[in-house]
């Protein structure tokens, strides 16, 4: 069985210890190897994308023991899911964020916990564009969210994606579209409640 380690390590290197820089194509590698059962691939694969993919499940959490709970629950579904990531379809990283983006809605819906504005940002680099979420996996509950999201201006469903899904800070957000940080804060904050008022109906 796989072991993580939970709590402030999620976003930070392990102790004396540097994470390994690894291509796209050395991830695709790793979770082949993973599929197969490989817990020594899963450790490489592990130490790179954690904190990734916990600057996404934090903002959209706002608490670090839900998003410590998520990340757990994510890395043991990729361990599980592991052979049926397909290359063709998504990257690794797309792949995974995936899984832990929409285990941490799957908590907001069920806790009704807030995500947002004001959780400190994460450090990671961003995607340069959303990339489409793994239709053939879509829950019900990401249907609806998707339509909420296709009742937003375009503008404003950009802005949501790019934030929560793809992981922009504001500061980036605020440069991509010419506007104040507080003016990227205020749309995000709108968008959402205009998002929660359609899961709500």
């Amino acid at each position: 069985m796989v072991r993580l380690r939970a709590g402030a390590g999620w976003g930070q290197g392990m102790a004396g210890a540097q994470s390994e820089v690894l291509t796209p194509a050395d991830l695709v590698e790793l979770i082949a190897a993973v599929a197969k059962g490989d817990e020594t691939a899963f450790d490489r694969l592990y130490a790179p994308t954690r904190a990734k993919l916990y600057g996404v499940v934090l903002r959209i959490l706002r608490r670090t023991d839900l998003a410590d709970e998520v990340m757990q629950d994510a890395y043991l579904r990729i361990w599980r899911s592991a052979g049926e990531f397909d290359p063709g379809r998504a990257t690794p990283i797309t792949w995974m964020v995936a899984i832990a983006r929409n285990r941490a809605l799957d908590v907001v819906r069920k806790k009704g916990e807030a995500s947002l504005e004001e959780e400190p940002q994460a450090a990671e680099t961003p995607s340069e564009e959303p990339t489409p979420l793994a239709r053939h996996e879509m829950t019900d509950q990401l249907r609806r969210l998707l339509a909420c999201l296709g009742d937003l201006e375009e503008e404003r469903r950009r802005l949501v994606l790019l934030a929560y899904y793809s992981g922009w800070s504001r500061e980036q957000l605020a440069e991509k579209f010419e506007t104040p940080v507080n003016t990227v804060k205020t749309w995000l904050r709108r968008s959402l409640l205009q998002i929660r008022e359609c899961l709500g109906s």
